[in-house]
């Protein structure tokens, strides 16, 4: 009993030592969990490079009539494109309609001469600004041996006309030199239809001295197409000088133009002392005086 008791003791104090042992050891180490992988960012795509802006090209100038007949342009522009390597349309047309190809975004830059419809193209929108360019001057010609004497009285020239049924060819093509037309019948207080030989051919003022020229009549011209018309018949300057006859050009550029680098070029170019030069020479070998005068 006594050997059965020592052995049950015997056991218990073995597995209690075991157990002992067990509890007393370092318990085993957690596994710390891995922090979770962050989700990949997409980096967005660079945007592309925007393409840089031509330094050369075409543009298209809508222009008077008169710049090119009187020969200016032939002269001047090649200039241009040598200085600036940006080569140059010309539209030549009257002025209302060079400012309503501006209107309609057919133009980058604009050389016209009708201030007032100028000055109402800047203050719609259609341009920043005006440039002054250049200016000459209008005058009435019509025949050597007619009733008017060469005289510097405006006032006396258009009265003369309308009282005495003289034929008087008008542009009639909302031109600058047209609109200038009508703006002196009217500061005279005189109404052109009232003359039943009052003729409106609405045409450039090439072809309108030309009929002039074929009816022996009368007309208003700016001096520089009048001075480089190649057959003017019968025709001579009957009135000049008065303040009416003043005839200034601008040049703008057009607000929607795709060009408009080449288009501020020009009116670098255009507004510069070697061209302001270059337009005070025009006219001086051939006609033995400038046929405009720099202004810029």
């Amino acid at each position: 009993m006594k050997r059965n008791t020592f052995a049950l003791f015997a056991v218990l104090a073995l597995a209690l030592m075991l157990l002992l042992s067990g509890c007393g050891g370092q318990p085993a180490a957690t596994p710390t969990p891995a922090p979770p992988t962050p989700a990949p960012v997409e980096t967005p795509a660079p945007d592309p490079t925007p393409e840089p802006a031509p330094q050369t090209g075409m543009i298209t100038l809508a222009t008077t009539t008169s710049t090119e007949d009187s020969g200016l342009l032939d002269f001047i522009l090649p200039d241009f494109t040598a200085q600036t390597g940006w080569d140059i349309r010309v539209i030549s047309v009257g002025t209302g309609a060079a400012l309503q190809l501006g209107r309609d975004g057919e133009a980058d830059v604009l050389l016209v001469h009708a201030r007032t419809e100028e000055d109402r193209f800047v203050a719609e929108g259609y341009a920043e600004r005006r440039h002054d360019v250049m200016y000459n001057d209008f005058v009435i010609v019509g025949p050597s041996d007619g009733p008017i004497a060469h005289n510097l009285d405006i006032e006396e020239a258009f009265a003369a006309i309308l009282e005495q049924n003289l034929p008087f060819v008008s542009r009639g093509d909302n031109s600058g030199t047209h609109i200038r037309e009508l703006q002196i019948w009217e500061h005279l207080g005189l109404t052109p239809e009232d003359n039943t030989r009052y003729i409106e051919v609405g045409q450039g003022m090439g072809a309108t001295l030309g009929m002039t020229v074929e009816l022996d009549a009368f007309t208003l011209s700016d001096r520089a197409t009048w001075l480089a018309y190649p057959n003017v018949g019968n025709l001579i300057i009957v009135s000049e000088g008065s303040p009416l006859l003043l005839n200034p050009y601008g040049v703008m550029v057009v607000a929607t133009t795709e060009h408009p680098i080449g288009a501020q070029a020009f009116i670098d170019w255009i507004t510069s002392p070697s061209t302001q030069a270059l337009i005070a020479e025009f006219g001086v070998e051939q006609f033995g005086q400038p046929l405009f005068f720099p202004e810029a």
